[in-house]
């Protein structure tokens, strides 16, 4: 179908769709439509949602959030021309030195992050990125400075760590408001250090653009394009076009920087503001811009005048109906003087000459104001600007040029030239290498697994683990970690575990064969096996638990990191502390609650006799041998084994019917549907799956149940289960 084609259905559904509308809720027509445009931007037909959220904006206000889809469809049409470097190739070997993925400058002052990746503190607090440029997760953008690593810098690159520290003064004169300060306090870094980062820079760009000075923000900004930081230096370049009102030229900038990093929130956020300024006659100056060209511009804009005036006096049906065709019909009008407007902006040359408009600007650093192109549009036309200012065929930057422009292209070409050669190899000092300046203070041995907590303090991931069993506080600054438990991704600091590893390789060989050695013995499951003392556990039948004590929440998390998922189950004895038979259960899955304890889904497995009983980090251990059936061998004798099971079986199965019906579901709640009858009924150790089910839904002294569990001849399990039966069903069923 042709455009002029779509533009006619477009008019024709609209028309449909407010005729059928007529006596439908004004809010009602607002999310529609903006569903509407949301759904032809997802599916990137750009001119069209741009149509659509234009109209979204007459029926009421348009907020910059729910631009969002909006905005990345603009964005997937400007980088298609535009072959915009992306971040996260920039990124992409961060975790490697000791410099920040995302600007690439010095850490100094670092922040770990909740996927364990390192940032420099700037970076972290201006939200520069949104998720890890290494690994694409989001970032929550409150955590601390981590404090082991910090340290660790000021005492290995203590010249460097000063520098950011002094870029981070910059950065808090601004934050306070006092520009001035910020300035000269910036300058006098740049003077006195010729490879001063961008960043220092972008933060004078910042306090220039506050005191109004815009020409040197602009050449602050200019000078950073072909840095570390050009994403950055872009979205401070479009701001300070903002701030001058040329809004047009500033969107421009914007999308450059989404382009080369899309991962840029702040810029994403202020493109969403823009368009929505575009987008909304709500907007008071919006508004004095209507009335004004309603009186003497296009028939559509008449129309619109005349149907806000007939919506202050009472209408009839007729009317309201009469009202939408209006409406529809003045649609129509629009989307053909839209699709003219799109051919003239196709045409060769138009596009570029309209990006080069801001080479010839004047800049004028007191007393400029900020002038929105918008304020003076129709809402007819306003869909025609959005188009031409978000046409996708200018490819090149938005430059300024103040005069001297071989002096400052040469500055700016020298300093790209000079980033791109220069990337510092930083090596830790030899001599100021100390592995107690790498040890757990839980443990007091080196890192196995280093993990930075929010409020950046470093422990061994295990250690860490076996505090907050007991309670959700940091064990150094007792600050509260409820939510960083309740996630429980517990990831593992890089830089940390890089630095362990490339400077105390030794050390780290010894850590880790101390680390395997441990786990080993906890792997095996006849020596030292974990004994979880509750209640019986059966071969075959499920057996959910709800884990709450600290020390069944360390013996269930080593079972998992084991790799063995299996613990043993005892019932208590008075005396030895727990019985000496139980069951192996092992662990089908564990859901974490918020607050640390567990849900654990165990299905019982081999049986066990204890040999011997222990005590380990508060739980109990045991030696023990596992239990099997013994197997009849002669052929009558299995003969008359398996008649016997099937009598117990068809007994059991007529005295399951035969429950009420809330004893009934309460079984087949906890523990499932009776197992089928097994063909071959000494196929595995402990023997057919019914036995056991129907031990532990019988109603029977646990004492009983198990001595049955500790039996060795399916003859003698049998015929007890088929004297409980009998006995059961002699009572009457009252």
């Amino acid at each position: 179908m042709s455009l002029h084609g779509h533009v006619e259905a477009a008019a024709e559904e609209r028309s449909g769709f407010f005729i059928g509308a007529a006596d439908s809720d004004e809010e009602d027509h607002h999310q529609l439509i903006l569903h509407r445009a949301n759904g032809l931007a997802s599916e990137n037909r750009l001119r069209e949602a741009i149509h659509w959220f234009s109209v979204a904006g007459s029926y009421g206000p348009v907020r910059p959030e729910q631009l969002s889809t909006f905005v990345d469809c603009i964005l997937r049409n400007f980088k298609s021309s535009a072959a915009a470097p992306s971040a996260q190739s920039r990124a992409s070997s961060g975790d490697a030195d000791l410099d920040c993925p995302n600007c690439a400058s010095f850490l100094g002052e670092p922040v770990t992050v909740g996927c364990g990746h390192t940032y420099c503190k700037r970076c972290s607090q201006r939200r520069l990125f949104s998720k890890c440029r290494i690994c694409g997760e989001a970032v929550r953008g409150d955590e601390k400075t981590n404090v082991v690593l910090c340290g660790l810098l000021d005492k290995w690159f203590p010249e460097e760590l000063k520098k950011s520290k002094t870029l981070r003064e910059v950065d808090e004169l601004c934050r306070i408001k006092h520009f001035k300060e910020a300035v000269s306090l910036a300058t006098k870094v740049i003077q006195s250090d010729s490879e001063t980062t961008a960043a220092v820079r972008l933060s004078r760009a910042e306090a220039y653009m506050a005191l109004k000075q815009y020409c040197l923000a602009l050449e602050d900004t200019e000078f950073c394009h072909g840095s570390n930081c050009s994403a950055e230096a872009l979205f401070r370049k479009a701001m300070v076009l903002h701030e001058m009102g040329q809004v047009d030229e500033s969107l421009q900038v914007f999308l450059q920087c989404l382009a080369v990093d899309e991962d840029f929130p702040c810029a994403k956020r202020q493109v969403e503001k823009i368009l929505c300024d575009l987008l909304s006659p709500d907007h008071e100056n919006v508004k004095v811009g209507l009335r004004e060209t309603t009186q003497n511009t296009s028939p559509h804009l008449r129309s619109k005048a005349l149907v806000a005036h007939a919506q202050a006096q009472p209408q009839s049906p007729v009317q309201r109906q009469h009202q939408h065709q209006v409406r529809a019909t003045s649609a129509h009008h629009h989307l053909d003087n839209e699709e003219k407007r799109w051919e003239s902006l196709e045409r060769p040359g138009l596009s570029r000459a309209h990006s080069l408009r801001v080479h010839g600007y004047n800049c004028v650093e007191e007393g400029l104001k900020r002038v929105y192109s918008a304020p003076q549009l129709g809402d007819q036309d306003k869909g025609s600007l959005l188009k031409r200012k978000l046409s996708v065929s200018d490819t090149e930057p938005c430059v300024v040029d103040r005069g001297n422009s071989k002096h400052k292209k040469g500055v700016t070409k020298g300093f790209r030239q000079q980033t791109a050669k220069t990337k510092i190899c930083r090596s830790v000092p030899e001599d100021l290498l100390d592995p107690s300046d790498l040890e757990c203070s839980l443990c007091m041995r080196l890192f196995y697994e280093p993990v930075t907590t929010p409020c950046g303090h470093t422990f061994c991931k295990n250690c860490l683990e076996r505090c907050l069993d007991h309670t959700p506080q940091c064990p150094l600054c007792k600050e509260s970690l409820k939510e960083y438990l309740a996630c429980r991704r517990y990831m593992v600091t890089t830089v940390l575990d890089m630095v362990i590893k490339q400077y105390l390789s030794k050390e780290c060989a010894e850590r880790t064969k101390t680390h395997l050695e441990e786990t080993k013995e906890l792997s095996d499951l006849t020596k030292n096996v974990p004994i979880f003392v509750c209640t019986m556990a059966y071969p075959t039948v499920p057996c959910p638990l709800h884990v709450f004590e600290p020390r069944y929440r360390l013996m269930i998390r080593r079972c998992m990191d084991t790799g063995t998922r299996q613990f043993g189950m005892c019932i208590n004895d008075p005396q030895k502390g727990f019985a000496d038979y139980g069951c192996m259960l092992i662990i089908r899955s564990v859901h974490f609650l918020p607050d640390g304890r567990s849900v654990v889904d165990t299905v019982g497995g081999k049986r066990f006799r204890v040999l011997s009983r222990g005590m380990k980090d508060g739980y109990s251990t045991a030696d023990i041998e596992h239990l099997e059936d013994n197997k009849v061998e002669d052929s009558d004798e299995l003969q008359r084994l398996q008649e016997l099971h099937d009598g117990v079986y068809e007994q059991a199965r007529v005295w399951f019917q035969n429950l009420k019906i809330r004893f009934h579901n309460q079984i087949l709640q906890h523990f499932g549907p009776m197992p089928e009858r097994e063909a071959d009924i000494q196929a595995t150790p402990n023997g057919p799956a019914c036995c056991w089910w129907l031990l532990a839904v019988l109603p029977i002294d646990p004492r009983y149940q198990l001595s049955v569990l500790s039996m060795s001849s399916l003859r003698e399990r049998l015929v007890k289960i088929q004297h409980i039966l009998t006995y059961l069903q002699s009572i009457p069923n009252n």
